[in-house]
């Protein structure tokens, strides 16, 4: 059975539209299963000297625009948060603290992190008192706020930065990185055994070439 590897991160809609859309994406290519990594997104930006898409203002319109839509087209219920960009970390913090020792959260988790942001009527994700009773509904194993979990995000976002992700939704499949909610048709293909994947086509198409590099 193959191992997919979801790495996201719930400040992100493109993140939770995929989380969403995976199972219909992948419902007719045999037997896999899922390991949901939170991970930190601000990180990764951080590592590659990037701005999110959300401090970028004219990015930021467009953004929410086609999530809008994304989310119209697909038949997903989507609300956009209160204030975006948020500090995700007690979200993040929430997932990792639900998990069993040596595992990561499950599916049930990871969805009820992401309603709590993009289906909660606009609400402020990170209020307190919508923490506490998210919190609650969910009883975590361990205390979100303990260091152990502040260790466990930090070393699962590393990681993921050592194996090359660079942004979310990321999905790890036979060690292949596949980015972004259009990269679902992708996964797909690969699960099935596409002769695209089988040959020398996926490192030729990305094979460096020279090109002008801005310092």
């Amino acid at each position: 059975m193959k191992t997919l590897r979801f790495y996201f991160d719930p400040i992100s809609p493109y993140a939770a539209l995929a989380f969403e859309q995976l199972p219909e994406a992948l419902a007719d290519c045999g037997s896999y299963e899922v390991e949901y990594v939170p991970i930190l997104f601000a990180g990764l930006l951080m590592a590659h000297g990037q701005k999110g898409p959300a401090e970028i203002e004219s990015k930021r319109r467009w953004t929410f625009r086609q999530i809008a839509w994304q989310a119209h087209k697909l038949g997903i219920p989507m609300q956009t948060p209160a204030q975006h960009p948020f500090n995700p970390l007690p979200l993040l913090r929430l997932a990792w603290a639900c998990a069993a020792p040596g595992s990561t959260p499950n599916r049930h988790q990871v969805e009820t992190i992401f309603r709590h942001v993009w289906r909660g009527e606009g609400a402020n994700a990170v209020d307190p008192q919508r923490l506490a009773a998210l919190t609650q509904d969910l009883a975590p194993r361990q205390d979100p706020a303990s260091d152990a979990i502040k260790v466990q995000l930090r070393e699962a976002t590393e990681a993921a930065l050592l194996k090359g992700v660079f942004g979310v939704p990321t999905i790890e499949l036979d060690g292949r990185l596949f980015w972004g909610l259009d990269s679902l048709e992708m996964v797909a293909g690969a699960l099935r055994s596409d002769a695209w994947f089988e040959g020398p086509d996926w490192d030729a198409a990305g094979a460096e070439r020279p090109g002008i590099k801005r310092q």
